[in-house]
């Protein structure tokens, strides 16, 4: 049975990975294990562990925080239950595995752009059915490869050992799980740094979408910080906005145009913290280098993340959690542990979430360092490399299933916002002194102006 002290094990061994001190003390809560070929539980109470301990050596607090491992696991799920009214489904229909003539392959389809870049491939389909049909007569890194070129995004099926001997395998096998930099001071700053509200007066600049990103700033936005999020003019995400909106303000630029990509440049000057999760070379394209990013707002605490780590030949390849879990061998091993006869994913998009809170540590920590020596600092991780390391952690077979969710697990207040009522799950940390709660209801995208 998977417990708080497997926890603890695997909390202390990603702490290594983010600092050269002592393990601090953590309160692991409530055994037992979403069911997994991995031991995914522990691993969502170890991430945001971590963000929990750099929580709390930023409010300068004796306490030590609390995880609550069975919420922890249903927050790497979905943490708004909407009342009255249908849960907006996660998938487009067409998303999904398929198998081919030599395998499986996963292609992702939510965005209209990347359904298109497959309907381009293997022609218009209005069911899995007859798009089944027509993957089956293709092998699957021929498919792979096609749809990827398209400006699609699918990931083939392969195992750990065939990922560990794929050149991008090789690459983030080198790669440290966190990567980061000094850069160049800036001023004093006179943030408050209250334990109630520590980063109230910080502001965000939030240039992600989907989940990992997001999940990184909804937490942040829970400790005070002025979180503002950019989103292209025609970007949409209807599956998840409710949930990952919660806390900030959204707006929209057309960076294409010189006017919005000078108000975005405007933003990065006066932002305290960039969040971003953009294609390794995306930024790069625009002018916007880390680098340059720095000289725009010295001492900016800047943390990026994307999908296949920052070196190899995938490193600016489109990349969702879903399709690293295919590609890097995730999947597989959770088809032969359940002995399927398709792959088997994990129970929640782990690797996003799991991201998403070591993301919001790694802000705290460059917050701390703002305010220490006033230098900057630039830390990058991908979806590719967390995922190497929950590999490292297998799941126990006899695991104890959580309780299922009952009205007590939720906060006492019912959440209103332009989507209705709903009800929002408690949060898994507790730290004394420093409640993580949201004064904004989540919103629509670009349902705010693009300025502080």
């Amino acid at each position: 049975m998977l417990s708080p002290s497997s926890s603890m094990q695997l909390f202390s061994r990603m702490w290594q990975d983010f600092s050269a001190s002592s393990v601090p003390p953590i309160d692991f809560r409530h055994p037992g294990a979403l069911s997994s070929c991995f031991a995914v539980s522990d691993f969502a109470a170890a991430s945001m562990g971590i963000a929990a301990a750099y929580l709390a050596r930023l409010c300068s607090t004796a306490a030590t925080p609390r995880v609550d491992r069975r919420l922890a696991s249903y927050w790497f799920s979905a943490s708004a239950r909407p009342h009255n009214r249908p849960a907006q489904q996660l998938w487009d229909p067409l998303a999904g595995d398929y198998q081919t003539e030599d395998g499986w392959i996963r292609l992702h389809t939510n965005a209209p752009h990347h359904r298109l870049a497959v309907a381009q491939i293997l022609g218009q389909h209005a069911t899995r059915q007859t798009l089944a049909q027509q993957v089956r007569q293709w092998h699957s890194h021929a498919l792979e490869q096609a749809v990827v070129e398209n400006g699609g995004c699918a990931a083939a099926m392969r195992s750990a050992e065939e990922w560990r001997a794929h050149p991008q395998g090789i690459a983030v096998s080198r790669q440290p799980l966190l990567i980061e930099a000094d850069s160049p001071p800036g001023p004093s700053v006179a943030w408050p740094l209250s334990p109630s509200r520590p980063l109230l007066g910080i502001r965000v600049l939030d240039l992600t979408r989907i989940i990992a990103g997001p999940v990184a700033t909804r937490f942040l936005a829970g400790l005070g910080a002025d979180v503002l999020r950019i989103d292209p003019v025609d970007w949409q995400e209807p599956t998840l906005e409710e949930e990952i909106t919660l806390g900030k303000r959204c707006a929209r630029l057309n960076i294409k145009t010189q006017t919005d990509k000078q108000r975005l440049i405007t933003l990065i000057s006066q932002a305290d913290v960039i969040v971003h999760g953009y294609r390794a070379d995306a930024l790069d394209a625009l002018g916007l280098d880390c680098h340059t990013r720095a000289a725009l707002s010295p001492g900016i605490v800047d943390v990026s993340l994307n999908a296949w780590g920052w070196e190899g030949p995938w490193r600016n390849r489109r990349g969702f959690d879903s399709l690293v879990q295919m590609a890097c061998g995730i999947a597989h091993a959770g088809q032969r542990w359940r002995d399927a006869d398709k792959p088997i994913p994990l129970p929640v998009q782990a690797l996003d979430h799991a991201t998403g809170y070591l993301m919001a540590a790694a802000v705290l920590k460059g917050i701390a360092q703002r305010i220490e020596s006033g230098k900057g600092y630039h830390a990058r991780l991908s979806l590719a490399r967390v995922a190497a390391s929950l590999m490292e952690w297998p799941g126990a077979r006899h695991e104890m299933p959580f309780t299922p969710l009952q009205r007590r697990d939720f906060q006492s207040a019912m959440e209103w916002s332009t989507f209705g009522l709903a009800e929002r799950l408690t949060f898994p940390i507790r730290l004394a002194g420093t409640p993580i709660i949201w004064s904004r209801p989540p919103c629509r995208l670009g349902s705010a102006a693009p300025e502080w």
